[in-house]
């Protein structure tokens, strides 16, 4: 029995083998794919989809490179090679899948997120990659990048304290096997030296029973701060104080806030003397620097001492001398003349002004940087009541009451030239605004009332004169029971005026005759405008 054989053809055709060498790769990237058949002398050809489409290239190498691929150059790649004419081809590759995904983006935010870093802070920068799947990366973090790698692989970097070396552009990118993620976009930071408090208090000058606003202020620029209020005392071991330990600082109730405003409403004992804030954030907390302190005046006289100026005026010319006093009233003891010059706070009397005698202190020969805001303060942190004195340089200035004025008293303002001659014309301001032409150098009030309080000056044609204010106080309501006391008063008073204004007629015609001269009117009358400054300053007293 005979068999027939069948010979079944075969494809002795060599097969392409396709690699590549990465197969899961970010948009951006490069893909290089490898086609290799054992014998040389090949084309070779590149397929995507399908094998059986058109070429998508054809190179005369065995690679092929792909140059920062994008998600549309994702998908299934053949290769096959060709040699000869007509072509002989070998066998497709197996297909090889290439995934391309977006690359994720590193995100870097600044914690917290301050516009404003102070030296002494504590920041903490965080590298969030976003779209990156799993969270098994690794972290660079750059500042001013490329120049300084800092090595540090966690998703966040923490510095404190943080200094003024630490600043700069920071960028962080996330890291996982040889694939990167985008490079984050830069943050700045910048350090500034430990900030100042600014404390302003309205008004400074206080008016019985009106409250008082205390504002306290950081770099505008700088945000989140928390505030704290405190009132000074005389320096003591153990209290927060000041850096030159001028004074230490007392807590004022509910001290700390989130407004940067505090209202001080005047109830119990009178709330002149100083003041300092200072503000703090973050956790733990940061604290700028205190503030320099600001102080609420009043000039009305004090129950515990009192401050008294000779001459008794607000304003002085220079190369003269005046004297301030600290007169006890009551218990308290260690009183000390203090002012508020240039902006600082600063001892009254110091040995190279003049002399100290006990609680009195003489300033032999006057400056105009003298010119400030006088009080007495005690041990025990009493203020007296505060003046404002000026030294001026200039011709002429104003003679005004040093302490407030109340109401229905008469009030009389003296035009004075340095060479003090008197008796000259003198136009008189309230407000800048011309109120009266005198002949004689000075303005009465008869009447003063609330109305009349106001910045005054007077002008000369030697001069003009700095502004002082006068401060009008509401005059105490008199009961009805009173009022035949005061009309006693009164009538005691023009007796008393009488008498005097006769005894000195008197003496001025023995005087007179004394010298063998004839006593007249125009005689009297010389007399009494010499006498004219001296009026000035005691009619005020």
């Amino acid at each position: 029995m005979h068999h027939t054989r069948f010979l079944i053809p075969t494809d002795s055709r060599p097969t392409a083998t396709l690699s590549s060498d990465k197969e899961d790769v970010f948009t951006g990237d490069r893909v290089t794919l490898s086609c290799t058949v054992e014998s040389p002398g090949w084309m070779f050809y590149w397929y995507k989809h399908r094998p059986d489409s058109t070429p998508v290239t054809t190179t005369s190498g065995y690679s092929y490179t792909l140059r920062w691929v994008s998600v549309s150059d994702g998908g299934q790649y053949w290769c096959r090679a060709g040699r000869g004419d007509p072509v002989y081809y070998t066998l497709y590759s197996d297909p090889v899948q290439l995934n391309i995904t977006e690359r994720p983006v590193a995100v870097l935010t600044l914690q917290p997120n301050w516009t404003q870093i102070f030296s002494g802070e504590t920041v903490t920068m965080r590298c969030d990659i976003q779209g990156g799947g799993d969270t098994d990366w690794n972290y660079r973090w750059y500042k001013n990048s490329p120049v300084g790698i800092l090595f540090n692989t966690k998703p966040e970097y923490r510095i404190s304290p943080v200094y003024w070396s630490n600043s700069g552009s920071y960028t962080c990118e996330g890291v996982k096997g040889s694939k990167l993620s985008m490079t984050s976009d830069a943050v700045q930071l910048t350090v500034s030296d430990q900030p100042k408090a600014v404390l302003s208090i309205f008004p400074q000058w206080m008016n019985p029973g009106d409250s008082v606003m205390l504002s306290c202020e950081v770099d505008k620029t700088s945000t989140d701060w928390r505030f704290s209020w405190y009132r000074t005392v005389p320096y003591r071991a153990g209290l927060p104080s000041l850096s030159d330990k001028s004074y230490s600082l007392q807590p004022l109730s509910d001290n700390v806030t989130t407004e940067d405003s505090y209202t001080l409403i005047p109830a119990g004992p009178t709330p002149t003397g100083g003041y300092v804030c200072r503000a703090g954030r973050g956790d733990p907390v940061y604290d700028t620097l205190y503030s320099e302190p600001q102080f609420l005046w009043s000039g009305d006289l004090q129950p515990s001492v009192s401050l008294t100026v000779n001459p008794n005026t607000t304003q002085h010319f220079t190369s003269t001398s005046l004297s301030l006093s600290c007169e006890e009233k009551g218990n308290s003891t260690g009183w000390r003349l203090m002012s508020y010059r240039e902006r600082r706070v600063k001892s009254g009397c110091v040995s190279n002004w003049g002399s100290i005698a006990g609680s009195t202190c003489t300033i032999i020969y006057t400056y105009t940087w003298y010119s400030g805001v006088f009080w007495c303060e005690s041990g025990s942190g009493e203020y007296s009541n505060a003046v404002n004195i000026t030294v001026n340089d200039g011709d002429v200035i104003l003679e005004s009451p040093v302490h407030p004025v109340t109401e229905r008293d008469s009030v009389t303002l003296c035009c004075k030239y340095w060479t003090l001659k008197s008796n000259f014309k003198a136009d008189f301001y309230k407000n800048g605004v011309l109120i009266k032409n005198e002949t004689t150098g000075e303005m009465t009030i008869p009447t003063v009332s609330k109305s009349d309080e106001g910045f005054y000056k007077c002008k000369s044609g030697e001069g003009e004169s700095p502004e002082s204010w006068v401060t009008v106080r509401v005059s105490p309501v008199v009961s009805p029971g009173s009022s035949a006391s005061v009309l006693v008063g009164v009538v005691v008073g023009l007796l008393v005026a009488g008498v005097l204004l006769v005894i000195l007629l008197v003496l001025l015609v023995r005087y007179q005759n004394s010298k063998g001269e004839t006593f007249t009117m125009s005689h009297l009358m010389e007399n009494v405008l010499l006498r004219l400054e001296q009026k000035c300053l005691n009619r005020n007293r």
